[in-house]
């Protein structure tokens, strides 16, 4: 009868040297659970990556190719010649940094196949708040009245007990500080505001995980209620018809500010440096590991595009762009804050358990709770995740506006950072999508509601053209996994 034991085991069960050493190579590492280490070729790596466009794993191509067609298309039609100014470009990103932001949050939650209809308004709240703490100088008793303000800090409370009953111990300490600031006092200043903006959010998160992942509430209905619920809290909070002005510079300066020259050029330094470190670095890595990897020279030509298209666009950003005597230059602040919350994103989503467990949660949430998954943790952490970007989104879009108002958060916000998520290439089924997608999808919609208003189409063409995109994103993805389902992928 054949040994059922590794080779280079002894008979009572230990390792022999032999066998160590065979199991320290790491194609026989890989060999033992049937990875194929088969080294590819460029040409193979395309064939496989036609493949898997054929077999409906699209990604975010359809929005690129869309991206691109617009470009070309609004600067045909735009006669004057002012859509492709660098003023425009320039304006057309920090005009799309905060919707965009909300959708990096709300990719998070589509991944494991749920919706989140409350992110705009939960931004609104958290730019109410922030806006009330710096024009009352850190006196929110005194700006709210001792009823609100009891009910405020009772809720903060509350939403760290459901955190810690769905062990998101992250978002019970945050919520407890958000709290304590708000009991303390804590004298205004730029800092202090948006942190407490961000707390404002975890503790909506918080929330809303709860009734979701512990209570089993469906997700639309909890959101849903809830978008209507925090509308009426900014009402109350700043009143109807009112308006809280943001007059801090460190703040105005989030969304209209830019980098100096230098530090642009730094910036693009860091970025194309460190992006190309990751990629060599996680090639060699499953070189090493007798994994399939790509081949050098497609690794190397993706490299270089990104080094060729940041160098451009740095390029262009860091020329004068005023139309007056003011110099104008430098990439816009909104850029690196992007692309912090990109890097982060995607490393967690990447390279964490987490991540691997919120992709599984997605995929199949039965399965994923059979194989150990905390299942519960995992739905209740998105949500925290999502409204936590979606109070960064606020601070940039309420710098971009100077101010707060009680339509803050509301109607088009969530739905442009919905869509943005969507077009870019994340599945409303779950299981399927990347940070980046979130990026790009915002930038579609941003260069749509940008073109049609320089080509002075009313808001009636702009609303129909936006949900015709979405609506083209959703067909493509539902065909998409059509074709996937029938090809097996």
């Amino acid at each position: 009868m054949t040994d059922p034991r590794p080779t280079g085991t002894t008979t009572d069960g230990t390792t022999s040297p032999v066998g160590a050493a065979q199991r320290a190579n790491p194609a026989n590492r890989a060999a033992d659970f049937g990875i194929d280490t088969t080294a590819q070729t460029t040409r193979e790596a395309v064939v496989a990556y036609l493949r898997g466009l054929r077999g409906g794993d699209l990604g975010s191509l359809p929005a690129l190719l869309g991206l691109a067609a617009l470009f070309v298309l609004f600067s045909v039609l735009d006669q004057g010649g002012t859509f492709g100014s660098l003023l425009n470009l320039a304006n057309l990103l920090q005009q799309g940094a905060g919707p965009t932001i909300i959708a990096m949050g709300l990719v998070f939650v589509l991944l494991t196949g749920e919706i989140d209809l409350a992110a705009g308004t939960a931004s609104g709240l958290a730019a109410a708040m922030m806006a009330l703490h710096l024009v009352s100088a850190g006196n929110m008793l005194g700006a709210t009245g001792t009823v609100v303000f009891v009910l405020l800090v009772l809720v903060m409370v509350v939403a760290a007990v459901l955190a810690a009953l769905v062990r998101v111990w992250a978002g019970t300490v945050v919520s407890l500080a958000t709290a304590a600031v708000l009991v303390i006092g804590v004298p205004t200043g730029p800092g202090v505001v948006m942190a407490l903006a961000v707390g404002v959010g975890v503790v909506i998160g918080c929330l809303t995980g709860f009734l979701v992942a512990r209570l089993g509430m469906p997700a639309f209905v909890v959101t849903l209620a809830l978008f209507i619920t925090w509308q009426g809290v900014i009402l109350q909070l700043i009143g109807d018809g009112g308006t809280l002005a943001l007059r801090d510079p460190v703040i105005n300066a989030v969304a209209n500010g830019n980098l100096s020259v230098p530090a642009s050029w730094l910036l693009f330094v860091v970025a194309a440096g460190g992006y190309a470190a990751v990629q060599l670095v996680r090639q060699r890595a499953r070189l090493r590991s007798g994994l399939v990897a790509r081949p050098t020279g497609l690794v190397l030509i993706k490299i270089g595009a990104v080094v060729v298209l940041g160098g451009l666009v740095t390029f262009a950003l860091v020329q004068d762009r005023s139309p007056g005597a003011i110099a104008i230059a430098g990439v816009p602040y909104v850029v690196p804050i992007v692309l912090v919350l990109l890097v982060l994103g995607t490393w967690v989503l990447d390279r964490t358990r987490f991540g691997r467990h919120v992709y599984a949660v997605g995929g199949n949430r039965e399965a994923a709770r059979r194989a150990g998954i905390d299942v519960a943790r995992i739905r209740a952490s998105v949500f925290v995740i999502s409204t936590a970007f979606a109070a960064v989104g606020a601070i940039v879009y309420s710098s971009k506006i100077g101010s707060v108002n009680p339509a803050a958060g509301g109607g088009n916000t969530l739905l442009f950072a919905v869509g943005a998520a969507v077009i870019g290439g994340t599945s409303l089924f779950g299981g399927r999508g990347r940070i980046s997608n979130a990026v790009i999808g915002g930038t579609v919609l941003a260069t749509v509601q940008n073109g049609l208003g320089l080509l002075k189409q009313p808001a009636a063409v702009v609303f129909v053209v936006t949900g015709l995109v979405l609506l083209l994103a959703a067909g493509v993805d539902v065909a998409s996994r059509r074709r996937a389902a029938a090809t097996g992928r």
